[in-house]
């Protein structure tokens, strides 16, 4: 679990005045790990957020074990949903065992796991280029 406390800045705006307290312990994983089908039975918040989990780039870092947490906390989370009666101590539970999985900038942040994107200035580029081509032929 990552560290308490208010959310850690992204790597690029930290200044670093000390050494990491500790190495981190390393072992294989998996060589190759599918998210399982989700369930029919689940509310459509929980299929919608199965579905992003697998689409996202920590899925990556995912292990067996970690889908099958994650496929019993969508069960629970669809009880939650379906329930008539919906207790606010059950949605933090679900909520708080979700943060392990990493869900969220913040969680990524305090396990120091940091996702990224192409950035705009090489969308802008690609499209400066386009648009050089498209004048190239209308003469």
């Amino acid at each position: 679990m990552g560290t308490r406390g208010p959310m850690p800045k992204r790597t690029e705006s930290r200044q670093r005045r000390n050494a990491p307290e500790r190495d981190v312990e390393k072992a294989a994983g998996a060589d190759v790990v599918k998210q399982p089908p989700a369930s029919r039975d689940w509310h459509p918040i929980a299929k919608r957020l199965w579905k992003a989990m697998g689409q996202s780039g920590q899925a990556r870092f995912y292990e067996p074990s970690d889908w099958a947490v994650a496929y019993s906390l969508m069960d629970d989370l669809s009880h939650y949903k379906n329930g008539a009666k919906r207790s606010g101590q059950m949605l933090q539970t679900i909520m708080s065992a979700l943060t392990g999985l990493m869900l969220t900038e913040g969680d990524r942040r305090r396990l120091q796991i940091e996702l990224s994107r192409p950035s705009a200035e090489d969308d802008d580029d690609s499209k400066v280029v386009v648009m050089d081509k498209w004048r190239q032929r209308l003469g």
